[in-house]
């Protein structure tokens, strides 16, 4: 990896890469690392079992892989996201 990280950085990548719905482009958009070096600094971050689990969970997963699922509108979302003003959640 040629760019240093602080450790908030490494520790926002763990963050975002432990989310489900956060592809890995979004981490080499923000970042600047790609796919692998982002698996690599998962792998030293985590517990050996955690990191086999994480892998397993996201090997091949369509939410982690934006060419999988295809992007919207130059966006980094999840495509059930609404609108704010469609957000049909009321305010307490």
């Amino acid at each position: 990896m040629e760019n240093k990280l602080s450790a908030e950085d490494i520790d926002r990548i763990v963050e975002m890469g432990w989310e489900d719905r956060t592809p890995f482009d979004a981490i080499t958009f923000q970042f600047g690392i790609s796919e692998q070096e982002t698996i690599e600094i998962m792998r030293t971050e985590m517990k050996p079992s955690s990191f086999k689990m994480w892998r397993k969970r996201v090997q091949g997963r369509k939410t982690k892989h934006q060419a999988l699922r295809g992007k919207v509108n130059g966006r980094f979302k999840c495509d059930r996201q609404r609108a704010i003003s469609n957000n049909k959640v009321s305010k307490r």
